[in-house]
């Protein structure tokens, strides 16, 4: 599904990633670690061509990302739902309108839009809430319309990136528990976190990267 072969990166000449080789499987869960400015979130970023390599090759299903023109990427882009460290909710936007702008930037018709709207905030459990603006819900809730709004165009691959960072205990349970039901469905799930609560005890794949290399690999 995903494959990260001799990948380097670099900013201003100081090495984020070093040639990192890594296969993500389909339909894997899989979670990335390690301490602060490791480059989880480079990785990440290279996955969706936020950023390109600076030696290596990636390949994202059918795409070799880092040979990619810029004129692809959106169709890329369609298929990776992406969640960033902040929510990057829209305060003017409803909680509906949050998750189906990412359909109307497709260009789907206003009737399949709120069908599949619909659909996802009641699998988040938000459908009662569709009509409230971002400030009146909770933590956990805008967390869950930012999965929605990831999910909503229903993607191959799931991107997160310290997705609990904000969250409490009691929340940061939950939203996992909605990553692992996201990924019995099929989806391809990267989790970058530095929580080891997340995985520990999960039974799924951990990449720990140190020093621009993955350290090591187990299961958490």
């Amino acid at each position: 599904m995903i494959l990260f072969s001799g990948i380097t990166k670099s900013y201003a000449k100081k090495p984020v990633l070093d040639s990192i080789s890594l296969i993500i499987k389909e339909g894997e869960l899989l979670f990335i670690t390690g301490p602060s400015g490791a480059g989880k979130t480079t990785l990440l970023k290279l996955i969706y061509c936020s950023e390109r390599p600076d030696k290596g090759h990636i390949t994202v299903a059918d795409w070799e990302v880092s040979k990619l023109k810029q004129g692809e990427i959106p169709e890329l882009r369609r298929n990776i739902g992406i969640i960033f460290q902040d929510f990057k909710l829209l305060p003017n936007r409803t909680v509906f309108d949050n998750v189906a702008l990412a359909l109307s930037i497709h260009g789907m018709n206003p009737g399949k839009t709120r069908h599949y709207v619909n659909e996802i905030l009641e699998e988040v459990k938000l459908l009662d809430k569709a009509n409230l603006f971002p400030q009146f819900l909770s933590g956990g809730e805008q967390q869950r319309v930012v999965i929605a709004r990831a999910m909503v165009s229903k993607p191959v691959v799931l991107l997160a990136d310290e997705p609990t960072g904000d969250l409490d205990v009691e929340n940061a349970k939950a939203i996992m528990e909605l990553f692992s039901k996201i990924n019995r469905k099929g989806t391809t799930v990267v989790i970058a976190t530095h929580d080891e609560n997340l995985f520990r005890g999960s039974g799924h794949r951990v990449i720990f990267i140190n020093d621009h290399y993955i350290e090591k690999e187990y299961v958490g």
